[in-house]
């Protein structure tokens, strides 16, 4: 794995070096799969600056989570086209995944989320997805492009029916069709503030381990507004805490990523937000592993905490 020039957070000494790390950032600045607004590209290294003025003690965890010891990776080395793109991601979370360490990708568009899942797929064999968006990504192609970051959830599902999404409040026929026709557990909006899906019991159901996909569109614009398909009507940041909050307690997350925000620059809050956010996911992934008792909290990096286990 080869380092960032610029780590997430501005951590105390030694607790974002890869050789002691147990968890690992992933920008990656692609944006080839968009169809709106443009401004994805810009994103990661939007996050990586503002995650330096986040404080490092998680009020709600009451821990440092960057006491497990945080790294950030160089982007991929190959984002001249959705196929190289995907080949890239593809290797850059194998060396993540080798090294032991846990890997969070920071987005870019949503197109880079198949390049992860598929490694992560490899690893494990099977590999369910919890995918919080305000779109379902189920079109098999999108403006000709079946690589678009509308087709995500397409090309996944034909590695795993193990789906569940969550927050989607933008469909086209095509989708509502598909999703009718193969049973696909997905909450629209409506239906979670309505109470008329019974999310937890979906949760719950979905097969171990589980790879996490968020795309920043399923906030509402109070939240984040910088993304380039908005829609109104998302999660409010307490909502959505609460919810991840459920999803690693109650499943096994080997890995997640946050994509699609666009870098809007007179707008300093979105990245502020996403950088907490990010932050936030590791802290439960970290507690989710004590009160499994299979670690403790830590009080210094020491290495691959969180390794992630699973085949080839």
């Amino acid at each position: 794995m080869r380092p960032h020039s610029r780590t997430f957070l501005d951590p105390p000494a030694g607790m974002a070096d890869p050789g002691s790390a147990a968890a690992v950032l992933l920008p990656v600045p692609y944006e080839g799969g968009v169809s709106w607004g443009r401004g994805a590209a810009l994103g990661p290294e939007a996050v990586l600056e503002a995650s330096g003025e986040l404080e490092v003690y998680d009020e709600a965890l009451r821990f440092e989570t960057c006491r497990m010891g945080i790294a950030t990776s160089a982007p991929p080395e190959d984002l001249s086209g959705p196929e190289a793109m995907i080949a890239s991601v593809r290797r850059s979370t194998r060396s993540i995944l080798e090294a032991g360490l846990y890997p969070m990708v920071l987005g870019g568009d949503h197109s880079v989320s198949v390049g992860v899942f598929q490694e992560l797929a490899a690893r494990h064999g099977r590999l369910s997805v919890i995918q919080l968006d305000a779109h379902a990504d189920l079109r098999d192609s999108y403006q000709g492009d079946p690589l678009s970051h509308a087709c995500t959830m397409a090309r996944i599902r034909e590695r795993t029916s193990d789906t569940l999404q969550v927050g989607v409040r933008s469909l086209c026929r095509e989708e509502a069709d598909r999703i009718l026709r193969e049973g696909i557990p997905l909450c629209t909006m409506e239906a979670f503030r309505s109470g008329t899906f019974d999310l937890e019991d979906a949760i719950r159901r979905l097969p171990d381990p589980v790879y996490l996909t968020l795309d920043v569109d399923v906030l509402d614009w109070s939240v984040v507004r910088a993304t380039g398909t908005p829609e109104p009507g998302g999660f409010f940041w307490h909502e959505a805490l609460d919810l991840l909050g459920t999803i690693f307690r109650e499943r096994d997350v080997v890995g997640f990523d946050v994509v699609e925000l666009s870098q809007d620059v007179p707008d300093r809050n979105a990245a502020f937000a996403v950088a907490k956010l990010i932050y936030r996911m590791l802290g439960l992934k970290l507690a989710s592993e004590v009160d499994r008792g299979r670690i403790r909290w830590p009080e210094a990096p020491a290495g691959p905490l969180l390794a992630v286990s699973g085949g080839a």
